[in-house]
């Protein structure tokens, strides 16, 4: 089983390259198995073009590192915090795609023009607040990370809007699994990039109508979807 996690996981890791949401060693996937309590993760720094599944390192929920030579990614107390705080999750990603991330630097949401974005997303992609001084240099940032992603959704079903974009920072997303999760990873990067070139065009642009909203997403989530295939 635990084979198979790391499978996903570098799967996941190296699809992000290939769809254009990393430049040099920036961003990662992890994948849990929720029974084992384990989950497995890039190791820090490893370029994408050397990375095999064997180097995929497994952590498990209380922080401990069960399996792996190399050291996880810097940011695994940020997918540890979300894996404790979002239950019905088992796969984050989290990218530097360039779009999104101009939203997430800029400290504003993604705002929802269209169907594409209600297909994957029910609203604006958030953004959380920043990180105080004492949260970036108290010796936890990247669970400090975390936490203001679990605080923002304090109001937000995390399935319901599958991503986040950290202030200052960069995105995150994630799903049942992490190929779900690199999904949203690239609606997210599509749903930025179109969302700034609609502003381009339409500066005053308002946000979808509601019932447009409710039907391109209940159409593909929730107990009366219909979309796609049995």
């Amino acid at each position: 089983m635990l084979t198979e996690l790391k499978r996903e996981a570098y799967e996941a890791n190296l699809a992000l390259p290939r769809h254009g949401l990393i430049n040099l060693t920036f961003g990662n996937a992890s994948a849990l198995d929720r029974r084992e309590g384990i989950f497995a993760i890039k190791p820090s720094g490893v370029d994408y073009a050397v990375l095999k599944p064997k180097d995929m390192v497994l952590v498990d929920l209380a922080g401990k590192q069960v399996e792996g030579k190399l050291n996880p990614s810097s940011d695994t107390p940020t997918h540890r915090r979300l894996y404790l705080g979002f239950t019905q999750i088992s796969g984050i990603v989290h990218t530097h795609s360039s779009h999104a991330t101009a939203f997430a630097q800029a400290g504003r949401p993604v705002p929802i023009f269209g169907t594409t974005h209600a297909d994957y997303f029910f609203g604006e992609i958030p953004v959380t607040r920043k990180l105080t001084p004492r949260e970036i240099s108290g010796g936890a940032y990247e669970w400090e990370t975390g936490n203001v992603i679990v605080e923002r959704f304090k109001s937000l079903d995390p399935l319901d809007c599958p991503g986040v974009l950290v202030n200052r920072h960069a995105p995150f997303t994630w799903g049942d699994t992490v190929a779900k999760a690199v999904e949203v990873a690239v609606a997210a990067e599509c749903c930025a990039h179109m969302a700034l070139m609609s502003l381009a065009l339409a500066p005053k642009l308002r946000a979808i109508e509601p019932g447009l909203l409710a039907k391109h997403f209940q159409r593909k989530h929730g107990p009366g979807a219909y979309y796609g295939q049995k």
